[in-house]
């Protein structure tokens, strides 16, 4: 009776033993199968040129395709009209940067022509850019409004006087009109640009704005934001 009950125990022990192996050899199986799996995954995101990564992560936003290169054409000017080949600032990003234009502008450099030349850069900065121009991520911030004149009987020769006053004006505006002005007959003769709000007499102009002095620098093409603050009083 004894012989029986231990043969029948051992039995049991063996298919528990035996059931306790498969359990163990199925959980290994399911194991090299996930770690083939993440395997064949990494080397899947590895032939696409991408990380694989244990967390989530930001790649930010997609690049620009936009270069603010210039147009390497400009616009043919009208027929039978005088131009000039010159650089007018727009904005592009967070900077300014010239794109070539043939303008009718009086030729030569001199006092005489600096109200003539200073108006017909301003209306070719409050126009719209052309189109190979926004195609390249060139905008204007000036006025479309904006006008300029010469200065009052009180001011310095080289002064000319905007329709909206230096602080109303946008920074990135301000910007475009000092570089775009410096090199032309409407800069003095170191290619500074003296600048003001509107005044029609000299009492207006001892009541507004200070006349200011402005350079196109590195610092005001690289950050038109300083124009704020970039003048020096007159």
């Amino acid at each position: 009776m004894k012989g029986r009950t231990s043969a029948r125990r051992r039995e049991t022990g063996g298919a528990e033993e035996r059931r306790g192996t498969r359990r163990a050899r199925d959980a290994g199986g399911r194991a090299l199968a996930l770690a083939a799996a993440s395997l064949a995954a990494a080397a899947l995101l590895s032939g696409c040129g991408i990380r694989a990564t244990s967390v989530p992560v930001d790649a930010g936003a997609a690049p620009s395709r936009v270069g603010c290169a210039p147009p390497t054409s400009t616009p043919p000017a009208p027929p039978g009209a005088e131009t000039s080949q010159v650089r007018v600032f727009l904005v592009c990003g967070s900077r300014v940067a010239p794109v070539e234009r043939e303008v009718a502008i009086p030729q030569g450099r001199s006092s005489a022509r600096r109200v003539p030349v200073a108006r017909a850069l301003v209306e070719e900065l409050t126009e719209p850019p052309r189109r190979s121009e926004r195609a390249t991520g060139f905008e204007s911030a000036v006025p479309q409004d904006l006008t300029v004149d010469g200065g009052t009987e009180a001011d310095p020769k080289e002064a000319l006087r905007l329709s909206v006053p230096l602080d109303e004006l946008p920074a990135f505006a301000l910007a475009q009109i000092v570089c775009t002005f410096s090199g032309s007959a409407a800069a003095d003769t170191n290619d500074a640009v003296v600048l003001g709000g509107p005044a029609e007499t000299a009492e207006e102009a001892e009541r507004a704005r200070p006349l200011e002095r402005f350079e196109c620098g590195t610092a005001l093409r690289t950050r038109p934001e300083a124009a704020e603050t970039a003048g020096t009083r007159v």
